[in-house]
This record gives C-alpha cells, structure tokens and sequence, in this order.
C-alpha cells in the first residue's frame, strides 16, 4: 500500500474562506485534532502577513505533537531583492517551522500582468527563493501557483518554472488548480505530460470552483502523486479548497493508499464537526462521509433492505469514518459513538447498561434543545459522570442577579452581576463588576469560589461564542453558548443552551469551572 502525504491548509487557506475566522487558540486546538488524525503537515498560516499567525508559530513551538510537521506560507522573493534581504523569506525563516511552502508563478500572464517582470527574471526569483530557503529549513515545498491554467496557455514556459524548482532541489512541488477550473480529463493529460519532464516528488493543490477539486485531487493520486493539500470540510476562498474529509476515505478505503490509520479515520467526523464549531458555523448535514444524512434512510424499500445488508444502500461502513447508519423513522444511531466517547474519556461504559441507554436518551433530547457536543468535550463528560454517579458536587448555586445598566445618552453601560453560592455548610454572597453582564457573572463567579478553590485562579476564559439557533424567532430565539477555557496545562470546551443568553453562558461557565475541580483531583 503506497503511502500518501496529507498536507492540511484549513488555517491559512481554509480562513480565507468567507465569514471564517480562527483566533491563535482556535488554530492551537485545531492543530492537535489535525495531528491526532495522522495528517502529516499543518500549514500553520503566513508569519509575514498578519500578527496573528506570527503568535501562531511562536505559540505551536510550547505544543507537543505527535507526528504532524507545522509548515510556513510564504511567496518567492520580490524583484531586484536578495533572499537574505527579502522581508517575506526573512520571517519564513525566523518562524522556525518543519517545513516550509513557497508559491511563484508559472502562468506567463501572472508574470507580465502581476509580477510586471521578465520570464526569465521570473526563474531566477523561483530558483534563488528555493535554493536559499532549502538551506535554512528541514523541507521546502514549492506551490506551482496557477499551473494548469499557465499550462493551457504557454506549456513550455510552465514546464520551465518546475525545472527551476526542481535545480533548486524542492522536496516536492505541487501543482496548483489556484482558479478551480481545471477538468479531470484536463488535469489527467497534463500531469502525465509534467511526470515526462520532472523526477522530483508531485504534489496537487486544487480548488473546487467547479466542483471538481476532489474528483482532480484523486485522480492526480491515481496518477503518482504522492502530497495532497486540502482542508477540513473544504473550506477556503470563493467555493472552497479540496475536501480532506472526502479525500482521506477515498484514499484509504477505496484507493487502498496508506495516509491514516483506520483507528485514526474513525475520528473524522469528529474533526469535520470540530472545526465546524470553532468557527461557529452550522455543519453541512449533506456532506459526504462526515454529514448527518450521509448514511440516513427514509422509509420504505431502502430501510427494509439496509436492516438486512447495510452494503444494499451504503457505499461503504460508516463508522470506519465515525459516522452511523441512521433510520428516520426510528433512529437507530447513537449508542456507539457513546461507547466510544466513555472509553476516550476512560470511563466504563457497558452498551447493555441501562445508564448507556439514559445517556443516550438524555443527550438525544438535549440535541432537540439545540445542544451539540463537538467542541464541548468538558460538558459531554460532565453529563456522563453526572448519570453513572461519579460527579462530584463542589459548590451549590444558590441564585445570580446580572444588572445591564446604562445611566445616560453617550455613556458607556456598566455592568454588575451578584451570586450566592453554597460550599460546604458556607454560603458566600458576592458582588462584582465586568466590561458586559457575561465578564460581570463570570468575575462574581471566580470572586465567590476562589476563596474555597484557589486553583480556579489559573483557569482563563479563552473564546467566547454564541450562536443564535434557526428557531425563526427574532430576538426571542435560542442561543447557544460554546466557551473555551483553559489553564496552563490544557484547553477544555464547554455548551450552555437557552432562550436567554446569560443563562446559557452561565450554563457554560459553571461546567468550565466543574470540569476545572474535577481535573484538579484526578
């Protein structure tokens, strides 16, 4: 079985994507998930664009991985510049990272239009970028920006710029669909003629403008390519980037390429839902593999025959992608990704158990409220210890009081949240004041437990997102509250659900501090 590369680019690429946006931590969290699939690069972002992916590649540097390599973004050197004075190679550089991609152009119209130099001056700044960077950088890869349309269009010159790469001994060069409107039988016929010219190691970066990124992605692997770039549920400029949720089980299930292992892929829909939630956008239950309805069945013939041979209706097992068959008219789903979550949180869980079924139940009609779990893992787990009688009871909220007031035309509004609370036989009565009636409860909260729990102190309250659920309701809709917190050992996720947007942040806030006790005495 041939080996695969997967090289995700769901935090620069991905972000480009309209109304998505990661902050450092959400790209931090990302990471691991990324690493615990098995992919083999995360391209972390830009660090000479923007101050964010600078604190990104500084921050992953305090990770620990497991085996992902973090890759670097950057372009070729400017015009009439050395490398070594080149601003963008310079932060490359500094950045530190496993490896690191550079794009340059191979569409001669690019290079007259947008570049305004030579062709010749063109090679020289794709040769000299590559062969400087090859000598501060374990692996440099260089994306081939527009190729298969600079190949339509001039085929001698696009070859060309692959040769300067490859003299200047790129680990492996990728050849990028940048506008997404390359065909299949297109693509196929050019990568067989680029393999006659070029020996160094192939890469494929496609888009999906006209919904063939996957199908190209594929098809280029069915053609020896060894590195393919993709992201999380296709996210990415205009129509989306090559899906790796669909790409990874087309490889590995039915192309027999080894990428991932099989343990590995069984947390796919996990990630697909992750990311979903970490940018605070509903998942698309159509998606292929990963969706909600990719293995549902509605009535009649197809529920009668999938009971008897799920292959009758099914191309392949769900659950090898952590999915389940689901039956509309009597939802069959549900109890085994239960068990799978128990024993990732190392709790003993017997499908027979009737606290199994509760369990199920009790989330099934959270569900319903508008609860969802991916990205709340803290939350999940609490519910689990609450059924199996393990959770432990901490501190009592006795009532809250959140005062939003704003004392005149112009000022800015205070806000003042006050909460008493039970620990022990003590009750402590507690006031305090906050930028907003959320920070307010949350800083009353912390003032009334530290005092019993000094470790609270160490735990901050990292993002903050709420969500307005499609109850067609206005202002009076449910919300949904995703908080993440974290101390200095580790990052935890948390959900509150309600009609009213403080009792759903306190809903999460008081699950992030009880999963925070809980840790602390394990």
């Amino acid at each position: 079985m041939s080996l695969v590369k997967l090289y995700d680019t769901t935090l620069r690429d991905g972000t480009q994507a309209e109304d998505i946006s990661f902050l450092v931590e959400d790209k931090i969290r990302i990471a691991h998930k990324l690493d615990e699939l098995g992919v083999h690069y995360i391209e972390g972002g830009w660090p000479g664009s923007n101050p964010k992916d600078v604190a990104f590649f500084k921050d992953i540097k305090k990770e620990k991985l497991s085996q992902a390599k973090i890759a670097a973004f950057g372009s070729t050197r400017r015009a009439n510049i050395t490398p070594d004075k080149d601003n963008n190679i310079k932060t490359l550089v500094a950045a530190e990272p496993d490896a690191i991609t550079i794009f340059g152009k191979t569409w001669d119209f690019h290079v007259r239009e947008a570049l305004r130099i030579s062709l010749d001056e063109n090679l020289e700044l794709i040769f000299d970028s590559l062969e400087y960077l090859k000598k501060h950088a374990p692996e440099i890869f260089y994306d081939a920006e527009h190729f298969f349309d600079g190949y339509k269009t001039n085929p001698d010159y696009a070859i060309k710029t692959l040769k300067a790469a490859e003299q200047a001994k790129a680990d492996c060069i990728i050849l990028c669909d940048t506008n997404g409107g390359t065909l299949p039988f297109e693509l196929a016929a050019i990568i067989q003629e680029v393999k006659k010219h070029i020996s160094t190691p192939l890469g494929i970066h496609t888009h999906n403008d006209s919904e063939c990124a996957v199908a190209n992605s594929l098809h280029a692997v069915n053609l020896g390519i060894v590195q393919v770039q993709g992201t999380i549920n296709g996210f990415g400029e205009r129509c989306g980037n090559a899906n790796l949720c669909s790409i990874i089980p087309a490889l590995k299930v039915k192309m027999k390429k080894q990428c991932v292992s099989d343990e590995q892929m069984r947390h796919l829909r996990d990630l697909s839902r992750f990311v979903y939630e970490l940018a605070n956008i509903s998942p698309n239950k159509h998606q292929a593999y990963v969706g909600n309805s990719a293995f549902a069945h509605k009535g009649g013939v197809h529920v009668s025959a999938i009971q008897r041979h799920p292959e009758t209706y099914e191309h392949m097992r769900p659950e090898l992608v952590g999915n389940s068959t689901r039956v509309l008219v009597s939802d069959l789903s549900g109890r085994a990704n239960i068990l799978a979550k128990a024993e990732e949180f190392k709790i003993n869980l017997d499908s027979k158990d009737p606290v199994t079924l509760e369990i199920l139940d009790n989330i099934k009609e959270m569900e319903n409220r508008g609860y969802q779990f991916e990205g709340a893992e803290a939350s999940f787990e609490l519910l689990m210890k609450k059924a199996l009688g393990t959770h432990k009871n901490y501190f009592h909220i006795i009532g809250f009081r959140v005062i939003d007031e704003r004392r005149g035309d112009g000022e800015k509004p205070m806000a003042e949240a006050t909460i008493k609370v039970r620990v022990g036989g003590k009750v402590e009565h507690t006031a305090a004041e906050g930028n907003g009636p959320v920070n307010a409860l949350d800083n009353a909260i912390r003032k009334a437990l530290e005092k019993f729990y000094p470790m609270l102190k160490e735990v901050k309250l990292l993002d903050y997102k709420v969500r307005v659920l499609p109850a067609g309701q206005g202002t009076a809709s449910a919300i949904r509250v995703l908080i993440e917190s974290g101390d200095k050992h580790s990052r935890w996720g948390t959900v509150g659900v309600s009609d009213n947007v403080i009792d759903a942040s306190y809903q999460a806030l008081i699950d992030s501090i009880d999963y925070k006790l809980h840790k602390s005495e394990e």
